[in-house]
């Protein structure tokens, strides 16, 4: 982890918000994704004033709403079954421009997209004021367990040079020719497969032999140790806590 690996959810800038330490983003996304889910499906008001605080988060941190937009696109595959839910739902039902639809399906279609869409723009959020190494360093400093942020960083780390050696695995195939059109060529996709899995599963053991030789006794090195303020927790703690007093009249209102 000692050198910057960019991500392309990650957007370069100099605001408030990239400036804050990683802990504390992730502890403000974490908390504030709680909160929303939290919050009764039948305030509707209420995902509507956490989209207004997500938008404002944005604003801030100099996001545009098309960059965060079509990252939300990530999420059609839960839109896509949630659209099926009053379909398929049991329970009382209601017509809907002459479908007959169910009452407990629509409203749980309308809880999923509502908290599904704001928690993934609250992570695409976090996503793109914060570095990948930022992020494992944060985690680091919320202590979380040493092996799953061991494990987070060489697959962040790995999973480009994985990713290139696929390219270049299919560069070798097109320029002899070979061209995937049916189930006829799926034998040769599963061996590049086998291959594949075999040249990382070399690679991994490459990579470990390194760096036990060079030390490594089952933990990595602090690089950098970023601290936060008092002020700076305060500052990313202003989500979440809006978002809680949006909960808590949504529950007693």
């Amino acid at each position: 982890m000692g050198a910057g690996h960019a991500h392309r959810l990650y957007r370069h800038g100099h605001s408030p918000v990239h400036a804050l330490p990683p802990q504390c983003k992730l502890a403000a996304v974490f908390c504030f994704v709680l909160v929303v889910v939290s919050t009764p499906r039948s305030a509707v008001w209420a995902f509507g004033l956490y989209a207004v605080l997500l938008a404002t988060v944005a604003a801030v941190a100099r996001v545009p709403a098309g960059f965060l937009l079509r990252r939300l696109l990530i999420e059609v595959p839960f839109v896509a079954f949630a659209v099926l839910m009053p379909f398929v739902a049991e329970g009382p039902r209601t017509e809907v421009l002459g479908l007959s639809l169910s009452v407990h399906g629509l409203w749980g279609a309308w809880n999923i997209l509502a908290k599904g869409t704001l928690g993934v723009a609250a992570s695409v959020l976090l996503a793109s004021t914060t570095e990948l190494r930022e992020l494992i360093l944060g985690l680091q400093r919320l202590r979380l367990p040493a092996l799953l942020v061991q494990i987070a960083s060489f697959m962040i780390r790995y999973g480009d040079v994985i990713t290139d050696e696929m390219r270049r695995m299919r560069i070798a195939r097109v320029s002899r020719g070979f061209e995937a059109r049916g189930p006829r060529h799926w034998g040769v996709l599963a061996k590049s497969a086998g291959a594949l899995f075999i040249r990382s599963y070399e690679r991994g053991e490459r990579v470990h032999l390194a760096m036990v030789s060079r030390g490594y006794a089952g933990s990595m090195p602090v690089i950098d140790d970023v601290t936060a303020s008092r002020a700076q927790w305060s500052y990313a703690a202003a989500l979440p806590a809006a978002a809680l007093l949006v909960c808590l009249m949504g529950w007693f209102l």
